[in-house]
């Protein structure tokens, strides 16, 4: 009797762990809206729940440093774009891209025609709007490759730190501002002016390739096999997540904006944002390309400066790994 005893207490003891789910902590570049759709709808579509995670998804902001938060123990992963993961590496966050779930990318930069912007050849003279915090890094390296002082000097631009909104633009503040495709120029075409008025330069086209939303976790970490395990898990329900959102938008959209607390999102934009999003994930299956991996490095190398302190040098062998996606995808 009291083997059979045990031997019950000691299945339910399993069975207890086997449904214990295994907490991520997922640490976002910005605030809830569909740039992060495939992390909402693997959560809200049970993706994560059936590969046994309970994962917390905390929306980011523009006081909030993901490489920061995940140093200092806040995260166990974190989305945050490739240059600003390769120079936390450099200065000793051992961040270590794990997964790519965009491959295309959505950095571009939009100028009022009529304040005498109509191709790059007019931007010496001008004021341009950057974004900062880890965002500045392609627009340097693209200024290094039109050969373009960044300090205000005669020939060169002024670079006015932007908000992470259009009103530098509208209020002709800059002549041009930083855009992504899938936010901030629909914000400017809701604010009245039509892509005629305006002149679109996308970051790939102008030939500076940097790699946007990736997921990254601190190097020691991927020496436990058990958290190993765990992210193999959580990339392959999120690269389901991304999955569905792309063929499901609106769907997408609508699980997004439930699951933004601050009430600010609509549906109508992140239905756009979804759209745009979906062009940016399409091609990936979550593992990153070593092309796309070292056609960030050229650019960011090719604008070493004082005002552009990325890298200073070729990233090590360990900034970026496929030992999750070869197992995740598979």
């Amino acid at each position: 009797m009291r083997k059979l005893l045990a031997a019950a207490v000691a299945a339910v003891i399993a069975t207890g762990s086997a449904w214990a789910a295994d907490s991520v902590r997922l640490q976002l570049k910005w605030v809830t809206q569909a740039q992060f759709a495939g992390y909402y709808v693997a959560a809200a579509k049970g993706f994560y729940a059936e590969e046994n995670l309970d994962v917390t998804i905390l929306p980011g902001g523009p006081d909030i440093a993901p490489e920061q938060v995940i140093a200092g123990g806040g995260a166990d992963v974190i989305t945050t774009w490739m240059p600003a993961a390769l120079a936390a590496r450099e200065r000793g966050v051992p961040l270590v891209n794990i997964a790519q779930p965009f491959k295309n990318q959505g950095l571009s930069f939009v100028c009022r025609k009529d304040m005498g912007v109509t191709s790059t050849a007019d931007f010496p003279g001008k004021t341009l709007g950057v974004w900062f915090f880890g965002n500045e890094y392609p627009f340097y390296a693209w200024m290094a490759k039109l050969g373009l002082a960044t300090d205000g000097s005669a020939g060169g631009v002024t670079v006015l730190k932007q908000a992470f909104d259009v009103e530098a633009l509208l209020q002709g503040q800059a002549h041009c501002i930083s855009v992504m495709t899938y936010n901030e120029y629909g914000q400017v075409l809701d604010a009245g002016y039509t892509p005629d008025q305006l002149a679109f330069f996308s970051y790939a086209d102008q030939g500076v390739k940097v790699m946007e939303d990736g997921l990254y976790v601190l190097e020691p970490a991927l020496a436990d096999p058990a958290f190993a395990d765990k992210m193999v898990r959580f990339v392959r329900a999120s690269m389901k997540g991304w999955k569905y959102a792309e063929a499901n938008p609106d769907e997408a959209a609508q699980i997004v904006v439930d699951a933004d607390q601050t009430g600010l999102q609509t549906l109508d934009h992140q239905k756009y944002m979804m759209r745009e999003i979906a062009k940016l994930t399409a091609g990936s299956n979550g593992a990153l390309d070593p092309a796309d991996f070292e056609a960030t490095v050229a650019a960011l190398l090719a604008a070493v400066s004082p005002e552009n302190p990325a890298i200073t040098k070729a990233p090590d062998a360990g900034a970026w790994t496929h030992a999750i996606t070869d197992k995740a995808l598979n």
